[in-house]
Protein backbone atom coordinates (compact mmCIF):
# COMPACT_ATOMS: atom_id res chain seq x y z
CA UNK A 1 0.00 0.00 0.00
CA UNK A 2 2.85 2.79 0.99
CA UNK A 3 4.65 2.17 -2.29
CA UNK A 4 1.48 2.58 -4.38
CA UNK A 5 1.19 5.63 -2.72
CA UNK A 6 4.87 6.84 -3.22
CA UNK A 7 4.08 6.03 -6.94
CA UNK A 8 1.17 6.53 -7.86
CA UNK A 9 1.63 10.34 -8.54
CA UNK A 10 4.64 9.22 -10.55
CA UNK A 11 2.65 7.75 -12.99
CA UNK A 12 0.55 9.97 -12.85
CA UNK A 13 2.88 12.66 -13.92
CA UNK A 14 4.11 10.26 -16.75
CA UNK A 15 0.51 9.80 -17.67
CA UNK A 16 0.23 13.71 -17.80
CA UNK A 17 3.24 14.41 -19.14
CA UNK A 18 3.84 12.16 -21.79
CA UNK A 19 0.86 9.65 -23.09
CA UNK A 20 -1.55 12.89 -23.31
CA UNK A 21 -0.14 12.15 -27.03
CA UNK A 22 -1.85 9.11 -27.46
CA UNK A 23 -4.21 8.70 -24.89
CA UNK A 24 -5.54 12.48 -25.40
CA UNK A 25 -5.47 15.60 -22.86
CA UNK A 26 -8.60 15.03 -21.03
CA UNK A 27 -8.12 11.75 -20.54
CA UNK A 28 -4.35 12.07 -18.92
CA UNK A 29 -5.88 14.63 -16.94
CA UNK A 30 -8.70 12.47 -15.76
CA UNK A 31 -5.92 9.03 -15.24
CA UNK A 32 -3.73 11.56 -13.03
CA UNK A 33 -6.47 13.28 -10.91
CA UNK A 34 -7.40 9.63 -9.99
CA UNK A 35 -4.17 7.88 -9.27
CA UNK A 36 -4.20 11.53 -6.72
CA UNK A 37 -7.27 10.81 -4.87
CA UNK A 38 -5.94 6.37 -5.11
CA UNK A 39 -3.00 7.86 -3.28
CA UNK A 40 -5.41 10.20 -0.96
CA UNK A 41 -7.32 7.56 0.02
CA UNK A 42 -5.19 5.01 0.83
CA UNK A 43 -3.21 7.72 2.71
CA UNK A 44 -5.76 7.74 4.94
CA UNK A 45 -6.82 4.11 5.33
CA UNK A 46 -2.83 4.51 6.39
CA UNK A 47 -3.07 7.25 8.48
CA UNK A 48 -6.70 5.80 10.71
CA UNK A 49 -5.00 1.92 10.87
CA UNK A 50 -1.40 3.01 12.26
CA UNK A 51 -0.38 1.52 15.57
CA UNK A 52 1.91 3.56 16.20
CA UNK A 53 4.65 1.31 15.42
CA UNK A 54 7.54 2.55 12.95
CA UNK A 55 7.72 0.41 10.36
CA UNK A 56 10.60 0.66 7.06
CA UNK A 57 10.02 -0.83 3.85
CA UNK A 58 12.89 -1.11 1.52
CA UNK A 59 12.77 -0.69 -2.20
CA UNK A 60 16.17 -0.39 -3.61
CA UNK A 61 19.66 0.52 -3.14
CA UNK A 62 20.33 3.96 -3.57
CA UNK A 63 23.95 4.31 -3.29
CA UNK A 64 26.41 2.09 -2.90
CA UNK A 65 30.33 3.14 -2.04
CA UNK A 66 33.30 2.04 -0.02
CA UNK A 67 32.36 4.56 2.79
CA UNK A 68 28.86 4.95 1.61
CA UNK A 69 26.02 2.75 1.33
CA UNK A 70 22.22 4.27 1.83
CA UNK A 71 19.11 2.57 0.27
CA UNK A 72 15.93 3.93 -0.64
CA UNK A 73 13.33 3.36 1.53
CA UNK A 74 9.71 4.09 3.24
CA UNK A 75 9.89 5.15 6.85
CA UNK A 76 6.39 5.36 7.87
CA UNK A 77 5.96 6.78 11.81
CA UNK A 78 3.19 8.97 13.13
CA UNK A 79 5.06 11.88 11.78
CA UNK A 80 4.97 10.46 7.61
CA UNK A 81 1.70 9.40 8.50
CA UNK A 82 0.73 12.85 8.92
CA UNK A 83 2.35 13.91 6.14
CA UNK A 84 1.23 11.27 4.03
CA UNK A 85 -2.55 12.52 4.57
CA UNK A 86 -2.04 16.34 4.16
CA UNK A 87 0.50 16.15 0.92
CA UNK A 88 -1.92 13.79 -1.11
CA UNK A 89 -5.36 15.29 0.15
CA UNK A 90 -4.39 18.60 -0.72
CA UNK A 91 -2.35 17.68 -4.26
CA UNK A 92 -5.86 15.79 -5.11
CA UNK A 93 -7.96 18.47 -4.10
CA UNK A 94 -5.65 21.10 -6.48
CA UNK A 95 -5.80 18.38 -9.43
CA UNK A 96 -9.24 18.68 -9.23
CA UNK A 97 -9.39 22.46 -8.90
CA UNK A 98 -7.06 23.00 -11.73
CA UNK A 99 -9.53 21.34 -14.28
CA UNK A 100 -12.05 24.40 -13.92
CA UNK A 101 -9.33 27.08 -12.84
CA UNK A 102 -7.22 26.53 -16.05
CA UNK A 103 -10.21 26.13 -18.58
CA UNK A 104 -9.56 28.93 -21.46
CA UNK A 105 -6.61 30.75 -19.82
CA UNK A 106 -6.16 33.75 -21.23
CA UNK A 107 -1.84 33.06 -20.86
CA UNK A 108 -2.17 30.53 -23.62
CA UNK A 109 -3.30 30.84 -27.28
CA UNK A 110 -6.35 28.64 -28.23
CA UNK A 111 -6.04 25.23 -29.44
CA UNK A 112 -2.43 25.00 -27.24
CA UNK A 113 -2.10 22.23 -24.69
CA UNK A 114 -1.35 22.90 -21.55
CA UNK A 115 -3.54 21.55 -18.59
CA UNK A 116 -1.80 18.24 -19.25
CA UNK A 117 2.20 19.96 -18.72
CA UNK A 118 0.35 21.23 -15.21
CA UNK A 119 -0.75 18.54 -14.11
CA UNK A 120 2.42 17.09 -14.47
CA UNK A 121 4.55 19.14 -12.85
CA UNK A 122 2.12 18.89 -10.03
CA UNK A 123 1.81 15.03 -9.86
CA UNK A 124 6.01 15.31 -9.59
CA UNK A 125 5.88 17.94 -7.21
CA UNK A 126 3.88 15.64 -5.10
CA UNK A 127 5.75 12.66 -5.79
CA UNK A 128 8.90 14.77 -4.94
CA UNK A 129 7.19 15.42 -1.69
CA UNK A 130 6.06 12.29 -0.67
CA UNK A 131 9.84 10.81 -1.43
CA UNK A 132 10.83 13.92 1.01
CA UNK A 133 8.41 12.59 3.88
CA UNK A 134 9.23 9.16 3.96
CA UNK A 135 12.50 9.28 3.71
CA UNK A 136 14.33 6.64 6.25
CA UNK A 137 18.23 8.58 5.80
CA UNK A 138 19.01 12.26 4.15
CA UNK A 139 20.45 11.43 0.89
CA UNK A 140 16.36 10.37 -0.15
CA UNK A 141 15.68 13.33 1.61
CA UNK A 142 17.75 15.70 0.07
CA UNK A 143 16.80 14.13 -3.50
CA UNK A 144 12.90 14.85 -2.60
CA UNK A 145 13.93 18.32 -1.19
CA UNK A 146 15.59 19.32 -4.50
CA UNK A 147 13.14 17.33 -6.58
CA UNK A 148 9.98 19.75 -4.51
CA UNK A 149 12.31 22.54 -5.76
CA UNK A 150 12.48 21.83 -9.36
CA UNK A 151 8.77 21.20 -9.76
CA UNK A 152 8.30 24.16 -7.93
CA UNK A 153 10.09 26.45 -10.06
CA UNK A 154 8.07 24.86 -13.26
CA UNK A 155 4.86 25.91 -11.38
CA UNK A 156 6.12 29.21 -10.88
CA UNK A 157 7.42 30.22 -14.61
CA UNK A 158 4.35 27.98 -15.91
CA UNK A 159 3.07 31.36 -17.52
CA UNK A 160 6.32 31.37 -19.63
CA UNK A 161 5.16 34.05 -21.97
CA UNK A 162 5.11 36.35 -18.74
CA UNK A 163 8.22 38.15 -17.47
CA UNK A 164 7.27 38.56 -13.71
CA UNK A 165 6.60 34.89 -13.98
CA UNK A 166 9.97 34.12 -15.03
CA UNK A 167 11.68 36.37 -12.52
CA UNK A 168 9.30 34.83 -9.97
CA UNK A 169 10.89 30.97 -10.55
CA UNK A 170 14.20 32.39 -10.92
CA UNK A 171 14.33 34.06 -7.41
CA UNK A 172 12.50 31.11 -6.04
CA UNK A 173 15.50 28.58 -6.89
CA UNK A 174 17.99 31.03 -6.22
CA UNK A 175 16.52 31.80 -2.76
CA UNK A 176 16.37 28.10 -1.86
CA UNK A 177 19.53 26.89 -3.14
CA UNK A 178 20.91 29.60 -0.68
CA UNK A 179 19.33 28.05 2.03
CA UNK A 180 20.00 24.67 1.24
CA UNK A 181 23.90 25.56 1.33
CA UNK A 182 23.42 24.65 5.27
CA UNK A 183 21.29 21.93 4.78
CA UNK A 184 23.65 20.16 2.24
CA UNK A 185 26.82 21.60 4.90
CA UNK A 186 25.08 19.89 7.83
CA UNK A 187 24.46 16.57 5.96
CA UNK A 188 28.39 16.49 5.18
CA UNK A 189 29.01 17.37 8.60
CA UNK A 190 26.80 14.50 9.83
CA UNK A 191 28.56 11.85 7.68
CA UNK A 192 31.67 12.90 8.83
CA UNK A 193 31.02 12.78 12.62
CA UNK A 194 28.64 9.77 12.28
CA UNK A 195 29.79 7.63 9.52
CA UNK A 196 26.28 7.73 8.70
CA UNK A 197 22.88 9.38 6.85
CA UNK A 198 20.48 7.09 8.19
CA UNK A 199 17.49 8.89 10.66
CA UNK A 200 18.07 5.84 13.41
CA UNK A 201 21.86 5.98 13.09
CA UNK A 202 21.90 10.17 13.52
CA UNK A 203 19.64 9.84 16.47
CA UNK A 204 21.41 7.36 18.27
CA UNK A 205 24.69 9.46 17.57
CA UNK A 206 22.96 12.88 19.28
CA UNK A 207 24.28 12.73 22.55
CA UNK A 208 27.62 12.07 21.56
CA UNK A 209 27.40 15.07 19.22
CA UNK A 210 26.59 17.21 21.52
CA UNK A 211 29.54 16.69 23.43
CA UNK A 212 32.24 17.24 20.04
CA UNK A 213 33.45 20.16 19.22
CA UNK A 214 33.95 21.66 15.72
CA UNK A 215 36.08 24.25 13.71
CA UNK A 216 33.99 26.26 11.41
CA UNK A 217 34.83 29.24 9.71
CA UNK A 218 37.80 30.30 12.30
CA UNK A 219 35.86 29.86 15.63
CA UNK A 220 34.94 26.75 17.70
CA UNK A 221 31.41 25.13 17.92
CA UNK A 222 29.40 22.82 19.74
CA UNK A 223 28.80 19.96 17.14
CA UNK A 224 24.97 19.51 17.82
CA UNK A 225 24.69 23.13 18.06
CA UNK A 226 26.26 24.02 14.41
CA UNK A 227 24.56 21.10 12.36
CA UNK A 228 21.26 21.90 14.12
CA UNK A 229 21.81 25.61 13.37
CA UNK A 230 22.93 24.72 9.28
CA UNK A 231 19.86 22.22 9.25
CA UNK A 232 17.55 25.02 10.40
CA UNK A 233 19.00 27.26 7.80
CA UNK A 234 17.79 24.72 5.11
CA UNK A 235 14.44 24.76 6.88
CA UNK A 236 13.51 28.21 7.58
CA UNK A 237 14.64 28.90 3.51
CA UNK A 238 11.95 26.51 2.18
CA UNK A 239 9.83 27.77 4.97
CA UNK A 240 9.86 31.39 4.02
CA UNK A 241 11.22 32.66 7.26
CA UNK A 242 12.51 36.12 7.23
CA UNK A 243 15.20 37.68 5.29
CA UNK A 244 14.46 34.17 3.10
CA UNK A 245 10.49 34.69 2.33
CA UNK A 246 10.27 36.87 -0.66
CA UNK A 247 10.19 34.19 -3.18
CA UNK A 248 6.93 32.77 -1.49
CA UNK A 249 5.24 36.48 -2.55
CA UNK A 250 6.69 36.56 -5.93
CA UNK A 251 5.52 32.50 -6.74
CA UNK A 252 2.02 33.88 -6.82
CA UNK A 253 2.81 34.91 -9.93
CA UNK A 254 1.78 31.29 -11.04
CA UNK A 255 -1.51 29.87 -11.33
CA UNK A 256 -3.84 29.59 -8.46
CA UNK A 257 -3.52 25.98 -8.11
CA UNK A 258 0.14 26.60 -8.15
CA UNK A 259 0.00 29.39 -5.62
CA UNK A 260 -1.93 27.05 -3.64
CA UNK A 261 0.06 24.09 -3.41
CA UNK A 262 3.12 26.04 -2.98
CA UNK A 263 1.46 27.93 0.48
CA UNK A 264 0.03 24.74 1.85
CA UNK A 265 2.25 21.64 0.96
CA UNK A 266 6.20 23.13 -0.24
CA UNK A 267 6.37 25.17 2.64
CA UNK A 268 5.58 22.99 5.34
CA UNK A 269 8.49 20.78 4.14
CA UNK A 270 10.67 23.05 6.07
CA UNK A 271 8.45 22.57 9.62
CA UNK A 272 8.32 18.73 8.61
CA UNK A 273 12.07 18.32 8.26
CA UNK A 274 12.98 20.38 11.96
CA UNK A 275 10.30 18.20 13.31
CA UNK A 276 11.57 15.09 12.08
CA UNK A 277 15.51 16.14 13.10
CA UNK A 278 14.10 17.12 16.62
CA UNK A 279 16.15 14.23 18.54
CA UNK A 280 19.18 16.48 16.71
CA UNK A 281 17.58 19.51 17.85
CA UNK A 282 17.19 18.74 21.79
CA UNK A 283 21.22 18.42 22.16
CA UNK A 284 21.04 21.92 20.53
CA UNK A 285 19.84 24.99 22.68
CA UNK A 286 21.20 27.11 20.48
CA UNK A 287 19.81 26.08 17.50
CA UNK A 288 16.19 26.01 19.48
CA UNK A 289 16.62 29.82 20.41
CA UNK A 290 17.05 30.75 16.93
CA UNK A 291 14.33 28.96 15.65
CA UNK A 292 12.29 30.58 17.91
CA UNK A 293 13.37 34.24 17.53
CA UNK A 294 13.35 33.95 13.41
CA UNK A 295 10.03 32.13 13.97
CA UNK A 296 8.12 35.02 16.67
CA UNK A 297 10.00 38.01 14.61
CA UNK A 298 8.47 36.11 10.54
CA UNK A 299 5.07 36.03 12.63
CA UNK A 300 5.08 39.61 13.51
CA UNK A 301 6.65 40.90 10.65
CA UNK A 302 5.03 39.14 7.69
CA UNK A 303 1.63 39.68 9.69
CA UNK A 304 2.40 43.20 9.32
CA UNK A 305 3.28 43.43 6.00
CA UNK A 306 0.00 41.34 5.43
CA UNK A 307 -2.25 44.17 6.26
CA UNK A 308 -1.03 46.65 4.19
CA UNK A 309 -1.29 44.19 0.76
CA UNK A 310 -3.60 45.11 -2.02
CA UNK A 311 -3.31 41.68 -4.06
CA UNK A 312 -5.11 38.97 -2.65
CA UNK A 313 -2.52 36.22 -3.11
CA UNK A 314 -0.02 38.12 -2.08
CA UNK A 315 -1.66 38.75 1.49
CA UNK A 316 -2.27 35.32 1.64
CA UNK A 317 0.87 34.47 0.95
CA UNK A 318 2.28 36.34 3.79
CA UNK A 319 -0.15 35.48 6.44
CA UNK A 320 1.22 31.84 5.12
CA UNK A 321 4.73 32.92 6.04
CA UNK A 322 3.17 34.39 9.44
CA UNK A 323 1.53 31.06 10.07
CA UNK A 324 4.64 29.02 9.63
CA UNK A 325 6.85 31.70 12.43
CA UNK A 326 3.96 30.37 14.80
CA UNK A 327 5.26 26.58 14.40
CA UNK A 328 8.32 27.24 13.94
CA UNK A 329 8.26 29.17 17.84
CA UNK A 330 6.10 25.66 18.75
CA UNK A 331 9.35 23.87 17.16
CA UNK A 332 11.73 25.82 18.99
CA UNK A 333 10.37 25.31 22.48
CA UNK A 334 9.88 21.70 22.02
CA UNK A 335 6.67 21.40 21.50
CA UNK A 336 6.64 19.20 18.51
CA UNK A 337 3.09 17.54 18.68
CA UNK A 338 1.55 20.87 18.90
CA UNK A 339 3.69 22.42 15.61
CA UNK A 340 2.38 19.67 13.79
CA UNK A 341 -1.41 20.34 14.89
CA UNK A 342 -1.22 23.58 13.53
CA UNK A 343 0.82 22.59 10.49
CA UNK A 344 -1.95 19.84 9.63
CA UNK A 345 -5.04 22.16 10.55
CA UNK A 346 -3.35 25.10 8.95
CA UNK A 347 -2.71 23.00 5.28
CA UNK A 348 -6.41 22.42 5.23
CA UNK A 349 -7.77 25.72 5.64
CA UNK A 350 -5.09 27.46 4.08
CA UNK A 351 -6.04 25.63 1.09
CA UNK A 352 -9.50 26.73 1.50
CA UNK A 353 -8.57 30.11 1.43
CA UNK A 354 -6.28 29.58 -1.28
CA UNK A 355 -8.57 27.87 -3.80
CA UNK A 356 -11.32 30.21 -2.63
CA UNK A 357 -9.22 33.42 -3.97
CA UNK A 358 -9.28 31.46 -7.20
CA UNK A 359 -12.65 31.82 -7.76
CA UNK A 360 -12.79 35.20 -6.39
CA UNK A 361 -10.35 36.22 -8.65
CA UNK A 362 -12.40 34.69 -11.49
CA UNK A 363 -16.09 36.07 -10.67
CA UNK A 364 -13.71 39.66 -10.75
CA UNK A 365 -12.89 39.36 -14.12
CA UNK A 366 -8.99 37.77 -13.60
CA UNK A 367 -8.84 40.87 -10.92
CA UNK A 368 -6.51 40.32 -7.54
CA UNK A 369 -6.48 43.86 -6.34
CA UNK A 370 -8.84 43.91 -2.62
CA UNK A 371 -9.96 47.60 -3.40
CA UNK A 372 -12.34 46.41 -5.73
CA UNK A 373 -13.87 43.64 -4.32
CA UNK A 374 -17.60 44.41 -2.64
CA UNK A 375 -20.84 42.70 -2.45
CA UNK A 376 -19.22 39.45 -3.35
CA UNK A 377 -21.62 38.09 -1.01
CA UNK A 378 -24.62 37.99 -3.24
CA UNK A 379 -22.45 37.04 -6.56
CA UNK A 380 -20.53 34.44 -5.13
CA UNK A 381 -22.47 32.90 -1.84
CA UNK A 382 -20.79 29.90 -1.54
CA UNK A 383 -17.48 31.00 -2.35
CA UNK A 384 -18.43 33.51 0.45
CA UNK A 385 -19.21 30.86 3.28
CA UNK A 386 -16.23 28.73 2.37
CA UNK A 387 -13.96 31.57 2.70
CA UNK A 388 -15.24 32.79 5.79
CA UNK A 389 -15.26 29.54 7.52
CA UNK A 390 -11.28 29.34 6.29
CA UNK A 391 -10.91 32.95 7.81
CA UNK A 392 -12.79 32.30 11.32
CA UNK A 393 -10.75 29.00 10.97
CA UNK A 394 -6.87 31.23 10.14
CA UNK A 395 -7.81 34.13 13.01
CA UNK A 396 -8.84 31.03 15.72
CA UNK A 397 -11.82 32.09 17.01
CA UNK A 398 -13.79 29.87 19.30
CA UNK A 399 -14.99 29.91 22.67
CA UNK A 400 -12.62 31.25 25.65
CA UNK A 401 -11.46 28.55 28.02
CA UNK A 402 -12.97 25.57 26.32
CA UNK A 403 -12.05 23.56 23.27
CA UNK A 404 -15.17 24.76 21.22
CA UNK A 405 -14.21 26.83 18.70
CA UNK A 406 -12.73 26.07 15.12
CA UNK A 407 -9.24 24.18 14.19
CA UNK A 408 -7.13 27.37 14.06
CA UNK A 409 -8.04 28.07 17.48
CA UNK A 410 -7.46 24.65 19.11
CA UNK A 411 -3.89 24.48 17.58
CA UNK A 412 -3.00 28.32 18.40
CA UNK A 413 -3.83 27.89 21.88
CA UNK A 414 -1.72 25.49 22.19
CA UNK A 415 0.78 26.98 20.58
CA UNK A 416 0.73 29.92 22.67
CA UNK A 417 0.26 27.95 26.12
CA UNK A 418 3.44 25.68 25.13
CA UNK A 419 5.12 28.79 24.68
CA UNK A 420 4.15 30.40 27.49
CA UNK A 421 4.96 27.35 29.82
CA UNK A 422 8.19 27.24 28.54
CA UNK A 423 9.64 30.15 31.04
CA UNK A 424 12.83 30.52 28.52
CA UNK A 425 14.42 33.75 27.41
CA UNK A 426 13.00 33.07 23.94
CA UNK A 427 9.99 32.12 24.54
CA UNK A 428 9.32 35.09 26.39
CA UNK A 429 10.41 37.40 23.70
CA UNK A 430 7.84 34.96 21.52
Amino acid sequence: MLQTILFAPLVAAFIAGFAWRIIGGKAAQVLAAGLLFLAAILSWLVFLTFDGQLQQIHILRFIESATLSTDWGVRLDRLSAIMLVLVTTVSSLVHLYSFGALHNDAQFKEGETYKPRFLAYLSFFTFAMLLLVTADNLVQLLVGWQGVSVASYLLIGFYYRKPAAGAAAIKAFVVNRVADLGFVLAIFGLFYLTDSLKMDDIFTAAPKLAQTRLDFLWTDWNAANLLALLLCIGALGKSAQIFLHRWLADAMQSPTPAAAIHATAMVTAGVFLVCRMSPLLEYAPLAMTFIVITGATTAFFAASVALVQTDIKRLLAYSTCSQLGFMFVAVGVGAYSVAMLHLFSFAFFNTLLFLGAGSVIHAMQHGQDLRNYGALRKRIPLTYYAMLIGTLAITGVGIALTTIGFAGFLSSGAMIQSTFGARTQAGNYA
